[in-house]
């Protein structure tokens, strides 16, 4: 008999315990993003501007990777996040844009206020990488040798800040930088997973840099997966992104569509 109570008592002491437990825990969002009509052609880069760039590319044409559709139409480089404020976590390791092969990889990427931007030029070619920030994330770089490393700490939110090249006009990228760990990318099948998300309803943000910003709300269980579905017309407005002009002797350059049957 005082075996039995024993083993009740410590069955009851593991099951009040593992309440708030479960109550403290996270949920994961899984969302994917799908754009319902058909891609519009990407320009294609004129990397002849820049021989080096030309040569660095083999010739191949490259395309601005703008719309990067799938066959079922999921939407690469949307960034997610949540909306809200939330208790302050290690911000990690730095976030990394490499300009190389005269892109920038990755174009759409996300960060923490406080974390370290590192621009890395690739390429034996001047790269200057300029923020176009409205939230005081600012900086202009040049980058004259291929290896070079610039640093920045992110001071402020901003969703998005759009970073171009002032050599090559064509270089364009974006960063979504937010106060929290809940953001995500998505991928080429349009899907992104954001992890731990504090349970409860929360407003869910995306971006997309032709067709603007969505929202839904998700009710997120702790320790269980939530599954959001976004889907893009094609109709919706591009968003305004803050643009400075070139500087006195940059290369204007005209981005050329891809002809038929590429």
């Amino acid at each position: 008999m005082i075996k039995v109570r024993f083993h009740l008592a410590v069955c009851a002491l593991v099951a009040f315990t593992a309440v708030p437990l479960l109550a403290q825990q996270g949920g994961t969002i899984i969302g994917n993003v799908k754009l319902t009509a058909a891609a519009p052609r990407n320009p294609r880069i004129p990397m002849g501007a820049d021989p080096t760039c030309l040569t660095i590319n083999a010739g191949k044409p490259v395309e601005q990777q703008t719309v990067v559709r799938a066959a079922d139409g999921g939407l690469a480089n949307v960034f997610a996040n949540v909306k809200g404020t939330f208790p302050q976590t290690a911000v990690g390791a730095p976030a990394t844009i490499d300009q190389r092969a005269c892109t920038y990889h990755p174009r759409v990427q996300g960060a923490r206020v406080g974390q370290t931007l590192q621009i890395k030029n690739s390429d034996a070619t001047l790269h200057n990488i300029h923020s176009m920030s409205t939230k005081g994330n600012t900086f202009n770089a040049g980058q004259p040798v291929a290896g070079m490393i610039f640093k920045y700490q992110l001071k402020s939110e901003e969703v998005m800040l759009h970073v171009k090249c002032d050599v090559h006009p064509w270089m364009t990228g974006y960063l979504g930088i937010v106060n929290h760990p809940y953001y995500a990318v998505s991928d080429a099948t349009g899907t992104f997973k954001i992890a731990n998300v504090p349970a409860g309803k929360q407003t869910l943000q995306i971006w997309h840099e032709r067709y603007g910003l969505m929202t839904q709300v998700v009710d997120v269980k702790a320790g269980a997966t939530t599954n959001v579905a976004f889907a893009y017309t094609g109709t919706e407005k591009k968003p305004v992104i803050a643009e400075l002009a070139l500087p006195e002797g940059a290369m204007a350059v005209e981005l050329i569509p891809a002809t038929e049957g590429r």
